[in-house]
């Protein structure tokens, strides 16, 4: 069966009845912005500002509830922008009132602001009056909200990505500070992360530190601190180094005080990753379905985790197109009369869903021997260019996820199209 999204969004317009309240909320970090219209888009009754907490929301529930009466409406919907992380708790809170929450896509409220009045004039009153028409118009994608375990994943790599970022950062100066106080140091370890190279540094940091000492002590001083210690001949390498290393000889106390320092927050970056790793293989552990796609050959525990924190629960999709929609993988094209223009990816979605998508269809074309054969054919029989059979290769990735966690079956190989080496 092939997925239309014209059919869904006709049931998004569908959904909106003669009986609808169409409330639109303009989110802020204090104070909210409502206003509402009907199923026609007729503005109904005056805006309402309230506070971004439990009085605040109480008092929008009661204008929503009044509105409701004094126009005859029986039913109501809630559309806002995902704006940060303000609009989280608001939704929250409606839903447990039973009442629909949606949310817009802000660059389409941006580009809907003229409908009304014309004008390129922005205010928080308009911008309210604008979301709850796209709503009535069906320009809307309903809440997935995730049970506990998909949104601890969720925080989880999100906690991930800022200590990777700050292990990176901290590598990055150490590697600046080797350049300007010990380069010949990479002539003994190429990697400046590599555990003789950390040891190294923490124990005789500059060159005239070496400069006096004998090849037996820097084995020595490197036992202390190593189970598996570099051997003799990189200790003569790296005493030979020192005595004729152009590093700077200027502010070196000061110069060891800022390594010190370095090396602390490159300590902390790498235990707060091993514990958040650990902690994101133990959630993956709740999730019935991921056993059976962590069996994919070239598929890692961290990259399953970003795409489930990402979308959720994958059975909830109803094709793995709509996935590739909720990353914004989707195909946008450009074209009119006799002109055709390029076809892109809208890139309408979540980035870190598309990052990891894409980050785990590379380990399958690179580990996997099925998603192997299929690039080869494309790239090799097809004549497809490397990265255009990339995105094919993510949308097979998306409709195998979402078909093992719907029927929740195990992988089969066979069920993907493979090709012979001859005719690859």
């Amino acid at each position: 069966m092939k997925f239309k999204m014209q059919n869904k969004q006709n049931q998004l317009i569908e959904k909106i009845s003669v009986k609808h309240l169409v409330v639109g909320v303009d989110i802020a970090q204090q104070l909210h912005v409502a206003r509402a219209v009907n199923f026609r888009g007729i503005v109904v009754g005056d805006p309402l500002t309230f506070k971004n907490n439990e009085e605040g929301f109480a008092c929008l529930l009661t204008w929503i509830k009044n509105l409701q009466r004094l126009n005859n409406l029986d039913e109501a919907i809630v559309g806002m922008e995902p704006t940060g992380h303000y609009w989280i708790n608001l939704s929250k809170w409606l839903l447990k009132k039973d009442i629909d929450v949606v949310t817009v896509n802000p660059h389409l409220v941006k580009r809907n602001k003229e409908n009304r009045d014309n004008t390129q004039s922005k205010s928080d009153k308009k911008d309210a009056l604008v979301i709850a028409d796209m709503v009535k118009n069906g320009y809307y994608s309903e809440v997935r909200y995730s049970s506990e375990t998909f949104e601890k994943l969720r925080v989880l790599m999100s906690n991930r990505d800022v200590v990777v970022k700050r292990l990176v950062s901290s590598i990055n100066q150490l590697n600046r500070w080797v350049d300007i106080v010990f380069p010949e140091l990479r002539q003994v370890f190429k990697d400046i992360t590599a555990k003789g190279a950390i040891a190294t540094l923490r124990l005789f940091p500059s060159p005239m530190d070496l400069e006096i000492m004998q090849t037996h002590e820097v084995i020595t001083g490197w036992k202390s601190v190593m189970k598996r210690q570099p051997g003799l001949k990189k200790a003569l390498l790296l005493l030979q180094l020192a005595k004729k290393s152009i590093g700077t000889r200027q502010a070196l106390d000061a110069y060891k005080f800022h390594l010190t320092q370095l090396l602390e927050e490159y300590d902390l970056a790498v235990l707060q990753l091993d514990r958040v790793e650990e902690q994101v293989k133990s959630a993956l552990n709740e999730i019935p379905f991921a056993k059976k796609l962590l069996t994919i050959k070239g598929i890692s525990e961290i990259s399953l985790a970003g795409i489930l924190g990402e979308a959720g629960d994958l059975s909830g999709f109803s094709h793995g197109n709509s996935l590739l929609r909720h990353a914004g993988l989707h195909l946008a094209e450009a074209s009119s009369g006799k002109w055709k223009g390029q076809i892109v990816i809208s890139k309408r979605g979540r980035s870190r869903l598309r990052r990891f998508l894409y980050l785990a269809t590379m380990s399958l074309v690179m580990n996997n021997p099925e998603f192997q054969a299929i690039h080869a054919h494309n790239v090799k029989v097809k004549k497809i260019k490397k990265m255009k059979s990339i995105m094919k290769l993510i949308g097979k990735l998306a409709r195998v996820f979402v078909g093992i966690a719907r029927r929740n079956e195990s992988y089969c190989p066979d069920k993907l199209q493979t090709f012979s080496p001859l005719a690859a």
